[in-house]
């Protein structure tokens, strides 16, 4: 099978599945009342989508899944296992999270040392991966230098690795608070990573992902039918940190994922601003109307698709830039 066809292959096999999986996991999900839970101090607007059915990122890791394991049994390409090992176990936390949250009906699902401990044990494992199985060892390319690698001692490396994964997972987390604003944004880095392993025998994942998403953001778009939750949002964090450090290109994940990286800065820098004037002048103060920063658009007087289409636009052209720094 060409490269091609693989990708074309890929694409369609995962984008059926999901398509095909919505419209009776949706209903299913609804019946078994896994709904999701607004908090009250997110946008006012936003209180009406109490009650969507969430945990749909079951519907992506499915299509991502199958499609894997067809092209794996059948056409022994084992580059993917890598980034499936990573985007399932990434999953598989945000599964516990949302499945804690919703069913045991407790409101903060995991605590902040669970779910910390699971993303360390599976970035850990897929340090140890890269640096010793691979084949890359711990080389990354540098952007603009006309694909020239650089070589990081073994202990900045790992680090590296530990901060770039967990990182890229929680922002794409925080990423996802929009219709279709996660499934959008990755659709196009997905597409991206999908071009530039062409060769590499790691497109067919990629390719399986661009499928899913667009299979489940049919259902997805606003008004949104269905949420990803945790399950989808961790996964494709974890899937876009993975397909990245094995391209040797996770210094590329602040190019084309620049809006997982600003949606998480702004917490951070709305979190510890506010922190720093309660404590300086008795009163709280914020840097963003609120955060993450696409709630500071939303309560701007933009429309969600508005924000939506403007991230999504604004990936895209980080993605040619990222192509162009090859």
């Amino acid at each position: 099978m060409s490269t091609s066809t693989s990708i074309i292959v890929a694409v369609i096999m995962a984008f059926a599945v999901s398509v095909i999986l919505c419209p009776f996991v949706i209903p299913m999900l609804k019946k078994l009342k896994f709904g999701q839970y607004i908090r009250e101090e997110g946008p006012k607007s936003h209180q009406s989508k109490t009650g969507t059915p969430t945990m749909g990122g079951m519907i992506i890791l499915a299509g991502v899944i199958v499609t894997s394991l067809v092209f794996i049994i059948f056409a022994h390409n084992y580059k993917i296992v890598p980034v499936l090992f990573v985007t399932i176990g990434f999953g598989l936390i945000g599964f516990l999270d949302d499945y804690i949250k919703v069913v045991k009906k407790r409101n903060l699902g995991l605590t902040e040392i669970q779910k910390m401990a699971g993303q360390i044990i599976v970035s850990g494992i897929f340090a140890v991966y890269l640096i010793f199985y691979s084949g890359n060892g711990t080389k990354v390319i540098i952007p603009f230098t006309h694909g020239n690698t650089w070589e990081m001692p073994i202990w900045l490396f790992v680090i590296f690795t530990m901060i770039a994964v967990i990182g890229t997972v929680n922002g794409s987390n925080f990423t996802d608070g929009l219709d279709g604003l996660a499934t959008s944004v990755t659709i196009v880095i997905a597409v991206f990573f999908t071009a530039v392993s062409v060769g590499t025998g790691v497109e067919p994942i990629s390719a399986a992902f661009v499928g899913a998403l667009m299979g489940f953001f049919l259902y997805n778009v606003y008004p949104a039918r269905v949420f990803m939750g945790d399950t989808g949002s961790l996964a494709l964090g974890g899937y876009v940190a993975a397909v990245a450090f094995v391209l040797k290109m996770p210094i590329f994940i602040i190019i084309v994922a620049f809006i997982y990286l600003i949606e998480v800065i702004s917490v951070m820098l709305q979190v510890s601003w506010f922190k720093y004037t309660k404590k300086k002048y008795g009163e709280g103060r914020r840097i963003f109307r609120m955060a993450p920063l696409h709630h500071h658009f939303q309560e701007g007087g933009y429309t969600e698709t508005q924000v939506v289409a403007a991230f999504a636009i604004t990936t895209a052209i980080l993605c040619m830039i990222g192509y162009l720094a090859l």
